[in-house]
Protein backbone atom coordinates (compact mmCIF):
# COMPACT_ATOMS: atom_id res chain seq x y z
CA UNK A 1 0.00 0.00 0.00
CA UNK A 2 1.28 3.27 -0.92
CA UNK A 3 1.55 6.66 1.39
CA UNK A 4 -0.87 7.96 -1.05
CA UNK A 5 -3.63 5.25 -1.38
CA UNK A 6 -7.36 5.42 -0.29
CA UNK A 7 -9.41 2.78 0.97
CA UNK A 8 -12.77 1.78 0.10
CA UNK A 9 -15.60 -0.50 1.53
CA UNK A 10 -19.07 -1.02 1.09
CA UNK A 11 -21.33 -0.78 4.24
CA UNK A 12 -24.81 -1.12 2.74
CA UNK A 13 -25.57 -1.49 -1.05
CA UNK A 14 -29.22 -2.17 -1.24
CA UNK A 15 -32.07 0.21 -2.71
CA UNK A 16 -35.27 1.34 -1.43
CA UNK A 17 -35.32 -0.83 1.91
CA UNK A 18 -33.67 -3.44 3.74
CA UNK A 19 -33.70 -6.96 2.59
CA UNK A 20 -32.80 -9.30 5.43
CA UNK A 21 -33.12 -12.22 3.78
CA UNK A 22 -31.24 -15.82 3.29
CA UNK A 23 -31.06 -15.27 -0.18
CA UNK A 24 -30.05 -12.05 0.06
CA UNK A 25 -26.90 -13.21 1.88
CA UNK A 26 -24.16 -12.57 -1.28
CA UNK A 27 -24.83 -9.35 -1.94
CA UNK A 28 -26.64 -8.62 1.22
CA UNK A 29 -29.43 -6.42 2.45
CA UNK A 30 -28.15 -3.59 4.01
CA UNK A 31 -29.40 0.64 2.39
CA UNK A 32 -26.89 2.42 0.75
CA UNK A 33 -23.21 3.27 3.63
CA UNK A 34 -19.87 3.23 1.31
CA UNK A 35 -17.12 4.13 3.72
CA UNK A 36 -13.87 5.77 2.12
CA UNK A 37 -10.40 6.01 4.61
CA UNK A 38 -7.52 8.37 3.65
CA UNK A 39 -4.43 8.22 3.53
CA UNK A 40 -4.36 9.54 7.14
CA UNK A 41 -7.12 6.93 7.70
CA UNK A 42 -9.78 9.23 7.82
CA UNK A 43 -13.11 8.08 7.77
CA UNK A 44 -15.23 9.69 5.17
CA UNK A 45 -18.72 8.65 4.84
CA UNK A 46 -21.61 8.37 2.01
CA UNK A 47 -24.78 8.08 2.82
CA UNK A 48 -26.66 7.12 5.94
CA UNK A 49 -28.48 3.68 4.97
CA UNK A 50 -28.98 1.02 7.63
CA UNK A 51 -25.68 -0.15 6.48
CA UNK A 52 -24.03 2.32 9.13
CA UNK A 53 -25.13 0.65 12.37
CA UNK A 54 -22.23 -1.91 11.48
CA UNK A 55 -19.93 0.60 10.32
CA UNK A 56 -20.45 2.83 13.81
CA UNK A 57 -19.78 -0.34 15.66
CA UNK A 58 -16.85 -1.05 13.83
CA UNK A 59 -15.47 2.70 13.63
CA UNK A 60 -15.94 2.36 17.97
CA UNK A 61 -14.13 -1.05 18.44
CA UNK A 62 -11.29 0.81 16.10
CA UNK A 63 -11.24 3.56 18.26
CA UNK A 64 -11.24 1.84 21.51
CA UNK A 65 -12.26 5.08 24.16
CA UNK A 66 -10.43 7.23 21.65
CA UNK A 67 -12.66 9.99 20.15
CA UNK A 68 -14.05 9.28 16.72
CA UNK A 69 -14.24 11.82 14.12
CA UNK A 70 -15.81 10.98 10.63
CA UNK A 71 -17.17 13.30 8.01
CA UNK A 72 -20.56 12.28 6.36
CA UNK A 73 -21.79 13.23 3.20
CA UNK A 74 -25.83 12.12 2.12
CA UNK A 75 -27.15 12.49 -1.20
CA UNK A 76 -30.78 13.38 -0.12
CA UNK A 77 -32.83 12.64 2.79
CA UNK A 78 -34.96 9.36 1.24
CA UNK A 79 -35.61 7.07 4.02
CA UNK A 80 -33.11 4.44 2.69
CA UNK A 81 -30.17 6.92 2.97
CA UNK A 82 -30.64 8.16 6.51
CA UNK A 83 -32.51 5.32 8.12
CA UNK A 84 -29.39 3.88 10.11
CA UNK A 85 -28.05 7.07 11.61
CA UNK A 86 -30.40 6.98 15.09
CA UNK A 87 -28.67 3.91 14.97
CA UNK A 88 -24.73 5.14 14.66
CA UNK A 89 -23.35 4.65 17.72
CA UNK A 90 -20.92 7.11 17.66
CA UNK A 91 -23.61 9.81 17.48
CA UNK A 92 -23.84 9.22 21.17
CA UNK A 93 -20.34 9.45 21.97
CA UNK A 94 -19.86 13.14 23.90
CA UNK A 95 -15.83 12.70 22.64
CA UNK A 96 -17.13 12.02 19.22
CA UNK A 97 -17.60 14.50 16.53
CA UNK A 98 -20.19 13.90 13.23
CA UNK A 99 -20.04 16.68 10.29
CA UNK A 100 -22.51 16.52 8.36
CA UNK A 101 -22.47 17.44 4.45
CA UNK A 102 -25.12 17.68 1.63
CA UNK A 103 -25.23 19.70 -1.56
CA UNK A 104 -29.23 19.70 -1.29
CA UNK A 105 -29.98 23.64 -1.00
CA UNK A 106 -33.17 25.12 0.56
CA UNK A 107 -34.55 23.43 4.03
CA UNK A 108 -31.80 23.20 6.60
CA UNK A 109 -29.98 20.17 7.18
CA UNK A 110 -29.98 20.27 10.87
CA UNK A 111 -33.46 20.82 10.81
CA UNK A 112 -34.24 17.88 8.24
CA UNK A 113 -32.45 15.08 10.13
CA UNK A 114 -33.71 15.89 13.59
CA UNK A 115 -37.04 15.37 11.80
CA UNK A 116 -36.65 11.68 11.57
CA UNK A 117 -35.92 11.27 15.28
CA UNK A 118 -38.50 13.68 16.69
CA UNK A 119 -41.18 12.17 18.71
CA UNK A 120 -43.07 9.87 18.04
CA UNK A 121 -40.88 8.62 15.57
CA UNK A 122 -37.88 7.83 17.85
CA UNK A 123 -37.37 7.79 21.86
CA UNK A 124 -34.30 10.32 21.93
CA UNK A 125 -34.14 13.27 20.30
CA UNK A 126 -31.42 14.53 17.83
CA UNK A 127 -30.79 17.69 19.62
CA UNK A 128 -30.13 15.30 22.56
CA UNK A 129 -27.47 12.95 21.44
CA UNK A 130 -23.56 13.66 22.66
CA UNK A 131 -21.67 13.79 20.02
CA UNK A 132 -20.67 17.05 18.93
CA UNK A 133 -22.17 17.72 15.44
CA UNK A 134 -21.61 20.72 12.74
CA UNK A 135 -24.28 20.89 9.28
CA UNK A 136 -22.87 22.21 6.52
CA UNK A 137 -24.65 23.05 3.18
CA UNK A 138 -21.73 23.06 0.36
CA UNK A 139 -23.44 25.82 -2.51
CA UNK A 140 -23.07 25.14 -6.44
CA UNK A 141 -19.74 25.14 -7.97
CA UNK A 142 -18.21 24.60 -4.49
CA UNK A 143 -16.26 21.51 -2.75
CA UNK A 144 -14.89 20.53 0.47
CA UNK A 145 -11.65 19.56 1.12
CA UNK A 146 -11.50 16.81 3.27
CA UNK A 147 -8.14 15.22 4.56
CA UNK A 148 -6.27 15.63 1.03
CA UNK A 149 -9.54 14.68 -0.55
CA UNK A 150 -11.53 16.62 -2.77
CA UNK A 151 -15.29 16.19 -2.67
CA UNK A 152 -17.34 18.06 -5.64
CA UNK A 153 -21.23 17.49 -5.25
CA UNK A 154 -23.39 17.68 -8.24
CA UNK A 155 -27.20 17.31 -9.15
CA UNK A 156 -28.74 14.08 -10.25
CA UNK A 157 -32.39 13.92 -11.72
CA UNK A 158 -34.25 12.38 -8.71
CA UNK A 159 -37.52 12.92 -7.15
CA UNK A 160 -36.96 15.92 -4.45
CA UNK A 161 -33.34 16.42 -5.56
CA UNK A 162 -30.51 14.19 -5.07
CA UNK A 163 -26.50 15.08 -4.82
CA UNK A 164 -23.81 12.68 -6.39
CA UNK A 165 -20.37 13.36 -5.70
CA UNK A 166 -17.45 12.78 -7.32
CA UNK A 167 -14.28 12.17 -4.83
CA UNK A 168 -10.42 13.41 -6.01
CA UNK A 169 -7.94 11.80 -3.84
CA UNK A 170 -4.02 11.30 -4.74
CA UNK A 171 -4.07 8.96 -7.59
CA UNK A 172 -7.55 8.01 -7.27
CA UNK A 173 -10.89 9.38 -8.52
CA UNK A 174 -13.79 8.13 -7.52
CA UNK A 175 -17.55 9.15 -8.17
CA UNK A 176 -20.68 7.92 -6.23
CA UNK A 177 -23.62 8.54 -8.18
CA UNK A 178 -26.31 6.55 -6.60
CA UNK A 179 -30.05 7.50 -6.96
CA UNK A 180 -30.85 9.19 -10.58
CA UNK A 181 -32.64 8.03 -13.23
CA UNK A 182 -31.71 8.71 -16.82
CA UNK A 183 -33.40 10.88 -19.31
CA UNK A 184 -33.29 14.58 -18.22
CA UNK A 185 -30.42 15.43 -20.70
CA UNK A 186 -28.76 17.99 -19.04
CA UNK A 187 -28.28 16.06 -15.70
CA UNK A 188 -27.28 13.25 -17.90
CA UNK A 189 -24.78 15.35 -19.52
CA UNK A 190 -23.91 16.31 -15.92
CA UNK A 191 -23.41 13.05 -14.77
CA UNK A 192 -20.88 12.42 -17.86
CA UNK A 193 -19.05 15.37 -17.13
CA UNK A 194 -18.45 14.42 -13.63
CA UNK A 195 -17.68 11.09 -14.30
CA UNK A 196 -14.76 11.65 -16.70
CA UNK A 197 -11.85 9.42 -16.14
CA UNK A 198 -13.19 7.65 -13.06
CA UNK A 199 -11.14 4.76 -11.75
CA UNK A 200 -14.22 3.86 -10.07
CA UNK A 201 -17.87 4.69 -10.69
CA UNK A 202 -20.50 3.35 -8.22
CA UNK A 203 -23.72 4.28 -10.28
CA UNK A 204 -27.48 3.37 -9.08
CA UNK A 205 -28.81 0.40 -11.75
CA UNK A 206 -32.02 -1.05 -9.29
CA UNK A 207 -33.69 -1.70 -12.65
CA UNK A 208 -33.31 -4.34 -15.73
CA UNK A 209 -34.23 -2.54 -19.02
CA UNK A 210 -37.38 -4.38 -19.24
CA UNK A 211 -38.48 -3.83 -15.14
CA UNK A 212 -37.63 0.12 -16.06
CA UNK A 213 -40.54 0.49 -18.46
CA UNK A 214 -43.01 0.40 -15.47
CA UNK A 215 -41.02 1.99 -13.24
CA UNK A 216 -40.40 5.37 -15.12
CA UNK A 217 -40.37 8.33 -13.11
CA UNK A 218 -39.37 6.77 -9.80
CA UNK A 219 -36.05 8.30 -9.74
CA UNK A 220 -33.77 5.16 -10.89
CA UNK A 221 -32.08 4.18 -13.61
CA UNK A 222 -30.79 0.44 -15.04
CA UNK A 223 -27.89 -1.48 -15.40
CA UNK A 224 -27.73 -0.89 -19.10
CA UNK A 225 -27.74 2.89 -18.41
CA UNK A 226 -24.88 2.69 -15.96
CA UNK A 227 -23.09 0.67 -18.32
CA UNK A 228 -23.63 3.55 -21.00
CA UNK A 229 -22.29 5.87 -18.66
CA UNK A 230 -19.26 4.42 -17.75
CA UNK A 231 -18.31 4.36 -21.53
CA UNK A 232 -18.83 7.77 -22.56
CA UNK A 233 -16.87 8.67 -19.06
CA UNK A 234 -14.36 6.06 -19.71
CA UNK A 235 -14.35 5.33 -16.14
CA UNK A 236 -11.79 2.02 -15.30
CA UNK A 237 -14.27 0.31 -13.14
CA UNK A 238 -18.09 0.19 -12.98
CA UNK A 239 -19.58 -0.65 -9.26
CA UNK A 240 -23.63 -1.80 -9.99
CA UNK A 241 -25.01 0.12 -6.76
CA UNK A 242 -28.98 0.81 -5.19
CA UNK A 243 -29.95 -3.36 -5.52
CA UNK A 244 -33.72 -3.39 -6.21
CA UNK A 245 -35.18 -4.93 -3.01
CA UNK A 246 -36.67 -7.65 -5.33
CA UNK A 247 -33.34 -9.14 -6.90
CA UNK A 248 -31.90 -11.70 -4.88
CA UNK A 249 -28.36 -13.19 -5.21
CA UNK A 250 -29.16 -15.00 -7.99
CA UNK A 251 -30.79 -12.34 -10.06
CA UNK A 252 -27.64 -9.89 -9.15
CA UNK A 253 -25.51 -12.93 -10.56
CA UNK A 254 -27.18 -12.72 -13.68
CA UNK A 255 -27.24 -8.76 -13.55
CA UNK A 256 -23.93 -8.66 -13.55
CA UNK A 257 -23.09 -11.68 -16.12
CA UNK A 258 -25.67 -9.27 -18.53
CA UNK A 259 -23.16 -5.94 -17.48
CA UNK A 260 -20.03 -7.32 -18.11
CA UNK A 261 -21.06 -8.70 -21.95
CA UNK A 262 -21.36 -4.84 -22.07
CA UNK A 263 -18.33 -3.19 -20.17
CA UNK A 264 -15.86 -5.69 -18.95
CA UNK A 265 -14.92 -3.72 -16.00
CA UNK A 266 -18.67 -4.06 -13.83
CA UNK A 267 -18.94 -5.45 -10.62
CA UNK A 268 -22.11 -5.49 -8.82
CA UNK A 269 -21.43 -3.71 -5.14
CA UNK A 270 -21.87 -6.00 -1.79
CA UNK A 271 -21.52 -5.32 1.60
CA UNK A 272 -18.24 -6.47 3.18
CA UNK A 273 -16.58 -5.61 -0.38
CA UNK A 274 -13.24 -3.52 0.14
CA UNK A 275 -10.67 -2.38 -2.13
CA UNK A 276 -6.91 -0.26 -2.11
CA UNK A 277 -7.00 2.89 -4.72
Amino acid sequence: MSDASVRLRFWGVRGSTPTPQVENLTFGGNTSCVEIRTAANDCIIFDAGSGIRNLGQSLMKEAAGQPVNVKLFLTHFHWDHIQGLPFFIPIYGPKNHISFYTGIQGRPLQETLEGQMAKPYFPVDFDQVAARRDFNTIDPGKHVDASGMKIIPFPLNHPQNASGYRIEAPGAVIVYATDYEHGHPTLDSTLREYAQGADLLICDSQYTPAEYEKHKGWGHSTWLNAVHVARDAKVKQLFLFHHDPTHDDQQMMRITEDARMQFENTTAAWEGFAAVL
